[in-house]
């Protein structure tokens, strides 16, 4: 039998190692799940219909449950004040039937409130501080316009904190009639360092939400230790509107308290306007009772829901936020119905109007969502 060179050798093991290699690598590489894949951003394109739905949600016009609860608690307002306006945040396919904008205008909607709100316009819709896409900005900016060609205020919160940002947000906002507020902070904590002064900066009064120049988003004042501290610092400011909460400092604010706020430094009168959020329960709010969506403690077999059918799932980005089967008439009390409402508390503690938030909640129920 003939020996093998040892360079022959060398080089046959060194071919059969190589070969092993490339074998073994590709056979981990098939056993990996596929690369993920993250979409920038989804936005159905304009000409999409309404989406639809199925199982038990399905005999359920959502769209229409939530046009017809703004327009309850517009009602209920006006009673008692006729001046109070209603500013509707998101949810802009709501202003026509079918939520493309060459659709017919849903007017008994459209008349009941003064305006609507719209984040992340320009900037943050995929990442804060971060341009929106510019098919999604277009898309949004024709529902807007609906407003705007109705007489009604456009209302726009861009999220960013770069200089050139922030700056574009108000110039091109400014352009299309809008009024806007580039928020520092997603969880509006804080009056931003940019501008020194608000933007567009007006010293005439302003009698309703439509003739304001600029405004203040400012919902979470948890950086301020006192009710009189948050009271003093925005009333200081030269604002045409607020947009804040109800409390501060486990403190409701009352007649007073917004008194001094619809006064500017120079004496002229602004708009201050309560957030309350209507699609969502808020388990750090007065109405929060302790049992809700807790489990007794006792075998399964003998498990009760001890919170109320209408309580749906925690707000996986926002937690302590529950989805709400909004056409509860128990939610409903809550909200608008009644001396101990909220829209009640807010009317008594004089504010001009109320922020509706969480209007966009048809959509939990159109993806067929039930906890």
């Amino acid at each position: 039998m003939k020996k093998i060179c040892p360079l022959a050798f060398f080089i046959l093991k060194l071919f059969i190692c190589v070969l092993s290699c490339l074998f073994f690598s590709c056979a981990a590489l098939s056993s990996r799940a596929p690369a993920r894949s993250y979409a920038v951003y989804s936005v159905p394109p304009i000409s999409s219909p309404v989406p639809p739905v199925s199982g038990e949600n399905s005999a359920v016009d959502w769209r229409e449950e939530m046009r017809n609860f703004v327009i309850a608690i517009g009602d209920a307002a006006r009673k008692a004040n006729p001046d109070f306006e209603l500013i509707v945040q998101n949810a802009q396919e709501l202003i026509t039937s079918d939520g493309l904008p060459d659709s017919p205008v849903m007017s008994g909607y459209l008349n009941a409130v003064a305006g609507t709100g719209r984040e992340d316009l320009y900037f943050g819709y995929t990442v804060d501080n971060k341009p929106t896409p510019a098919p999604v900005s277009k898309q949004l900016k024709s529902l807007c316009d609906i407003f705007l060609q109705n007489g009604k205020a456009v209302l726009v919160i861009d999220y960013c904190t770069s200089p050139a940002f922030v700056d574009a947000s108000y110039k091109l906002n400014r352009q299309n009639g809008y009024i806007s507020f580039a928020a520092n902070r997603r969880n509006l904590t804080s009056i931003p360092p940019r501008p020194a002064e608000p933007f567009n900066k007006n010293d005439e009064s302003i009698e309703r939400i439509a003739q304001a120049k600029n405004f203040l988003y400012l919902i979470n004042p948890e950086k301020f230790a006192l009710k009189d501290d948050f009271i003093r610092t925005l009333a200081a400011t030269d604002y045409d509107a607020f947009v804040i909460d109800l409390f501060c400092a486990d403190e409701k604010l009352d007649f007073s308290d917004v008194q001094r706020l619809k006064v500017k430094p120079n004496g002229a009168r602004r708009q201050v306007i309560c957030y309350m959020s209507i699609g969502e329960a808020e388990s750090y709010r007065y109405y929060w009772k302790d049992e809700w969506n807790k489990r007794p403690r006792h075998s399964r077999r003998n498990f009760q829901r001890t919170s109320p059918a209408w309580l749906k799932g925690e707000n996986p980005a926002w937690k302590e936020n529950f989805k709400v089967d909004y056409r509860a008439s128990e939610w409903q009390d809550i909200i608008y119905k009644g001396e101990d409402s909220y829209l009640q508390k807010i009317l008594d503690a004089g504010f001009d109007g109320v922020y509706l938030d969480i209007v966009d909640a048809f959509e939990y129920f159109e993806n067929g969502e039930k906890e």
